[in-house]
């Protein structure tokens, strides 16, 4: 009897956990299709055949840009869409994103969306609603079988398979005709484009386009054809229709004509792409040069213990870290540089190397547990001369009279955080993606990004870099009296604040995740 209840609660659990049956779905493989498949592939393949090779890049620094061309690729799109994310939030942002995939898959574009497993609880319904249109696939990366039907079951789950659950994929690409591609460190959602009024992300995406999106469209193959990415239908008893679809739209519809009227000045600012199209004026700002297309191989997730180096993105860009000689700067939303990070940084700056990191302040950081990992590291990088910039949560007026793409109108708002991630080594090459400096991103997660052999470019995401480190805008932490100190400026004066700015709650957090050793899941 003892032996049969235990087996008995089992059973129950699975049950509860496993919520309804499923269904067998066809998985078919696919791969990107060819830019020369459409006029628009075709015509950026005549604009990169003089650089013969290399690929164009822009920078796309504020909110608006990077909206913008979103929805601007959609409508450029004619063959394909190939869309990879960690996260998608509903808002009027990405109902508008949506409304356009669907008119894209309407006159015969290809859409594949591959969705990070992490933020669907309860949605696969919903979601797959999309996929019911004969022109769009969606498929779930890394997906939880058991418990999908509310946050409360899908914790449940993941304790049946905790190894494997923490690991994410981080990736963040948007790729059109596989010919264009915009990578960087933005998720879908409104705290990504200024159009949340409580939280707004401080971001950096880049427009890439020629070779270089081939690159990454062999990138996204891989994880498309991954046993690990699953049909999102495998986890519905049944599939929606073309009717369920049809009520869908209504609804999409309806709601985006409530925000025009609810909310005028937000939905204009978000369709300025159908009146002021910026793309053919991007097309000619792009800057041409050598790149590396980097990610990390989808395997990764299923290491045992500590994935193989030759499956890290870290390990192609190691040659890139050595060789740095004068001045290495990191933009790091989530920066715990663990013991070997620590010894390459202070390795690096004993040899006289410029280093210089741009991370969230206490007060700034959205998830206050990974300052907690940051924080033990400040004092022996300062001792070895690596400068640090914290990001303030209110930054103020003083923006000073020159250009600031990397901010946002909302990021002078109270809930403003940085989200970006991107390195300048030598001023020479600069690496943008979805990388952060911590254990997450080298270990656990999978990652994208580009790196732009380009003086021109490095430039550009250095001055951004510098904007964000001014002392209007960011703490310096520097040692005194051999204790750590935080140098601001407000209204034109500087001081030394002692004590470091953030709330007790974020204090609690923050302490606890070091306490508990959070730091290598972080």
């Amino acid at each position: 009897m003892s032996f049969r209840q235990p087996l008995l609660a089992l059973l129950l659990l699975a049950s509860f956990l496993g919520g309804c049956a499923t269904f067998d779905v066809p998985r078919e493989p696919s791969q990107a299709l060819p830019a020369s498949s459409s006029s628009f592939g075709r015509s950026i393949q005549a604009q990169a055949a003089p650089y013969k090779g290399q690929s164009g890049f822009r920078l796309l620094s504020n909110s608006t840009e990077a909206f913008t061309a979103r929805a601007e690729l959609i409508r450029n799109a004619q063959s394909s869409l190939d869309l990879q994310y960690y996260i998608v939030h509903d808002g009027i942002s990405t109902r508008m994103l949506v409304e356009e995939v669907l008119k894209a898959a309407d006159r015969g574009v290809r859409v594949r969306i591959l969705l990070d497993d992490t933020t669907s609880d309860g949605l696969d319904l919903i979601i797959a609603t999309l996929a019911a249109h004969p022109n769009i696939q969606i498929r779930l990366f890394n997906p939880l079988h058991l418990g999908r039907s509310t946050g409360v079951t899908r914790a449940a789950g993941r304790l049946f398979n905790l190894s494997q659950q923490h690991r994410r994929m981080h990736n963040k690409l948007w790729l059109a005709d596989n010919s264009a591609a915009i990578v960087g460190g933005r998720n879908l959602g409104d705290e990504y484009f200024d159009a949340e009024p409580n939280l707004n992300f401080t971001d950096i995406d880049m427009l890439s386009v020629g070779p270089v999106a081939e690159q990454l469209g062999h990138g996204f193959d891989q994880y498309w054809n991954s046993a690990l990415s699953k049909p999102i239908e495998e986890f519905l008893s049944s599939k929606p229709s073309a009717k369920d679809l049809q009520n869908t739209r209504t609804r999409l519809e309806e709601s985006l004509e409530e925000t025009r009227k609810q909310n005028h000045a937000l939905y204009q600012q978000l369709m300025t792409f159908t009146t002021h199209p910026r793309m053919d004026i991007w097309r000619r700002e792009l800057i041409w040069a050598w790149n590396q297309a980097l990610w990390d191989a989808p395997s990764k997730v299923l290491a045992d213990g500590k994935p193989d180096p030759q499956l890290l993105l870290t390990t192609q860009l190691a040659p890139e870290l050595r060789g740095v000689s004068k001045e290495l700067m990191m933009i790091s939303a989530y920066f715990v540089p663990g013991q070997p990070g620590l010894v390459y940084l202070t390795g690096r700056a004993d040899a006289g190397v410029s280093v210089s990191l741009l991370t969230n302040s206490l007060e700034a950081t959205d998830v206050p547990a990974v300052h907690g990992g940051y924080a033990p590291y400040r004092k022996a990088l300062l001792e070895h001369g690596v400068k640090l910039y914290e990001l303030r949560r209110q930054p103020g007026d003083n923006f000073g009279s020159g250009p600031h793409l990397f901010y946002s109108k909302s990021f002078r708002g109270s809930d403003s955080s940085l989200h970006s991630k991107a390195m300048i080594f030598d001023g020479k090459k600069a690496f943008i993606g979805s990388f952060n400096f911590d254990p997450r991103s080298v270990l656990w997660n999978t990652e994208v990004g580009v790196l732009v052999d380009s003086p021109e470019l490095a430039a550009h995401v250095r001055e951004l870099a510098l904007q964000g480190m001014a002392p209007a805008l960011s703490y310096e932490a520097k040692l005194q009296d051999g204790k750590v100190v935080w140098v601001t400026e407000d209204n034109g004066q500087m001081h030394t604040l002692t004590k470091e700015p953030g709330s007790w709650w974020r204090r609690f957090n923050a302490w606890f995740s070091t306490t508990v050793g959070l730091e290598r899941m972080l």
